[in-house]
């Protein structure tokens, strides 16, 4: 049956919900005064959404939640997260009123996470409490969300990662993993293409333990959202293979509790509650208007929504002590006692499986096995080479041979991003001929899901990889860009890195993609030369723990550099390295990085013949060099050697800070054409004789 479109309310038709005990109301009329006062006395933010979903958020919490408030960092919790980012006064809100605990250095205090105060400085600078919700800036928020749908593909790697640990951990009489993802979405999400991308893959994957609560309050800033968005919602995830279930009442706690029940009783599928709502309920003249979606009400609709509640008209940031109380004797009460218990159950899996238990212990840690690395190998000088896909495939190999939290895949593109773990399962259902414990993930063509995905992987203590060409990062630039403020040490592996793509043409060819991805703050970009400088990035990734990494690898062979005649492959941690060098002061400098880097050498190589001073530079990182001291990079590039070529086959943009005000750059500057990589290389100057030239005359 088709699901009919609401029509807008402009005043509430009840005072409070059913199946709500005066308690109940209490706590849901205190978050709803709560979200009307942090958002008027910022004058700034999304009220709407978090009053009518405030009856749903406090049963879920108060009453279904496993979660401990004093121990947020309990590994079997279940996650709440918050797609929609901008109703953020409701889950602040909630932080305060469930007496969630401070969670500092990793460490858990006793200190409130949020306090009246915190709410009172709502987007303000430096607060606690910024416009939309940041994963290790107010504790008690699971993923950072806004950018709509982001969430939504968060949660489904966080269920795929709870899977994992349940498949590889959970032993007989041991069940330490079996919690639920909840995740709060709205009409944004549905009409984003990464939550389609995501539930897509999550009903493939019958991830039994997500449920999403959908907000179909049918309000978006222009208006109802008749004027762009009338899909029938509920066949399209039932077409996912999600159970579908409905709700028509938001204000209804007693029917959206069985609700719950019915979506954690099927473990097979995932669930989403479509939660029909009126958008600022109470709101005597903005309930389900537009514009109590993105503004606050006002002073006077405040006071009338509050008399309407029948809260203290004049009251500000008021929490009455029987409602935290009441919170603290339900969630607080319920959630100690299965934290504990589990603590006790880990304690003696410590006993019984010492081994496994000094996975979770290096999982939950952040740390690393001993000799993680011991089977990196180390190549031997090769004219022919090997494309860096393909050496980086071998290290990855070596790696998570030792490290069995290592896991990811790619975006259809395994064969191609030589990304496949020799060995391993893929993790599938076993309908499917997989198994949940397999490392080996298939994201389909889902780049942005991808990338959202392994983000709430990495939010478990996982170390993820997603794979794809390097063209294709534009399809993952805001989860890139939010493993990033989240500092998540996710991997992405970038093949196909440059016009070497050869036939596939300027479709595949990625040229501004390197200058976007260097541009991303809290992102280290690295490009290695030849395999021996792949094997040194993946071993600074591995233990790069405070942001994203990415690789951008070639398709075609690098030859692998002679290490006894230049510099070891280990200067790759600094970003940038003298490679090889003249005894005498060089009157040019060769700068380049990964597949460039041999023309270089081979330049420097003829100039040294003809007695010409010269250097080679291989910069496979910009973001590490200029994290270097300045006597460093002085001594790798002196500002007296002015004579300098750049050489990478991508955009000049940004280059020009290395090349100097005199040096040239060799780079590309237009999208490429459709021809055998060699053609290509010699059509646009990426050549010996090209790079030997431009050396002359920068030498004078």
């Amino acid at each position: 049956m088709r699901v009919s479109l609401p029509t807008p309310v402009r005043a509430p038709a009840q005072t409070q919900g059913s199946g709500a005990s005066s308690l109940d109301t209490l706590c849901i009329n205190t978050i709803r005064a709560l979200v009307m006062d942090t958002v008027q006395k910022a004058n700034s933010g999304h009220p709407g959404a978090a009053m009518s979903m405030a009856p749903l958020t406090y049963s879920l919490w108060q009453n279904l939640l496993n979660y401990d408030p004093t121990n947020p960092l309990w590994p079997n919790r279940d996650r709440f997260v918050l797609s929609i980012g901008h109703a953020s006064a409701l889950l602040y809100s909630m932080i305060h009123l469930s007496g969630i605990r401070q969670v500092t250095n990793g460490k858990v205090t006793n200190a409130p996470a949020l306090t009246t105060a915190d709410l009172e400085q709502f987007r303000q600078l430096g607060s606690k409490t910024p416009g939309h919700p940041e994963h290790g800036h107010t504790t008690g928020v699971e993923t950072t969300t806004g950018p709509l749908g982001a969430g939504c593909g968060n949660s489904v790697g966080m269920a795929m990662a709870e899977k994992w640990l349940a498949a590889r951990f959970n032993q007989p009489g041991f069940e330490l993993f079996n919690h639920h993802v909840y995740t709060l979405c709205g009409d944004g999400d549905m009409m984003e293409g990464v939550s389609s991308e995501a539930a897509s893959l999550a009903g493939h994957l019958q991830l039994g333990n997500l449920i999403w609560i959908y907000d179909s309050n049918r309000i978006s800033i222009e208006g109802g959202t008749n004027i762009a968005f009338t899909e029938n919602v509920a066949e399209r995830f039932a077409a996912y293979g999600w159970q579908v279930l409905e709700l028509n009442d938001a204000n209804d706690t007693a029917a959206f509790t069985q609700l719950i029940a019915q979506a954690k009783a099927e473990t097979s599928r995932p669930s989403i509650i479509i939660a029909h709502s009126v958008i600022a309920w109470g709101a005597p003249n903005k309930a389900g208007m537009a514009s109590a979606h993105g503004e606050p009400l006002g002073a006077e609709e405040v006071r009338e929504t509050k008399k309407f509640f029948g809260w203290p008209e004049d009251s500000s940031f008021l929490v009455p002590e029987e409602a935290l109380q009441h919170m603290q004797d339900g969630l607080g009460a319920r959630g100690a006692a299965a934290s504990a218990a589990w603590n006790k159950l880990f304690a003696s899996y410590h006993s019984s499986h010492p081994a496994l238990a000094a996975e979770l212990d290096a999982i939950f840690n952040g740390t690393l096995p001993e000799g993680w690395d011991a089977d990196i190998p180390v190549y031997e000088t090769s004219a022919k080479g090997e494309a860096s896909r393909a050496s980086s495939g071998a290290v990855l190999n070596a790696v998570a041979g030792r490290l069995p939290w290592l896991l990811g895949g790619s975006a259809d593109l395994a064969p191609s991003t030589k990304t496949l773990l020799k060995g391993e399962k893929s993790f599938q259902p076993a309908q499917w001929g997989g198994s949940y414990a397999g490392r080996n993930f298939h994201f389909g063509v889902r780049e942005h899901a991808m990338g959202a995905i392994v983000n709430g992987m990495a939010l478990y203590g996982l170390r993820p990889y997603a794979a794809g060409f390097l063209i294709f990062s534009d399809y993952m630039k805001p989860p890139i860009r939010l493993s990033s403020i989240m500092g998540l040490p996710v991997t992405y592996i970038f093949t196909h890195d440059s016009i070497g793509v050869g036939e596939d043409g300027p479709t595949h060819q990625p040229i501004e993609q390197l200058v976007q991805l260097r541009a991303t703050p809290g992102l280290v970009t690295l490009r290695p030369a030849d395999a021996n400088e792949v094997a040194e990035a993946w071993r600074f990734l591995i233990q790069h723990r405070n942001g994203p990494t990415a690789l951008a690898l070639s398709r075609q062979n690098l030859p692998t550099l002679d290490r006894t005649r230049y510099a070891p492959a280990s200067g790759l941690t600094k970003g940038a390295y003298v490679l090889a060098s003249s005894e005498q002061t060089p009157k040019v400098i060769l700068i380049a990085s990964g597949s460039e880097v041999s023309l270089a050498v081979g330049a420097y190589e003829a100039l040294s013949a003809e007695g010409v001073p010269a250097r080679v530079v291989s910069m496979p990182s910009w973001e590490l060099f200029e994290a270097q001291p300045q006597s460093y990079r002085e001594s790798v590039l002196p500002a007296a050697v002015t004579g300098r070529v750049v050489i990478e086959a991508g955009s000049a943009i940004g280059w020009d800070r290395y090349a100097g005000p005199k040096g040239e750059i060799i780079a590309m500057h237009g999208f490429g054409a459709s021809a055998p990589a060699g053609k290509l290389l010699e059509k646009f100057g990426f050549t010996p004789e090209a790079v030997l030239a431009a050396a002359k005359r920068q030498a004078g």
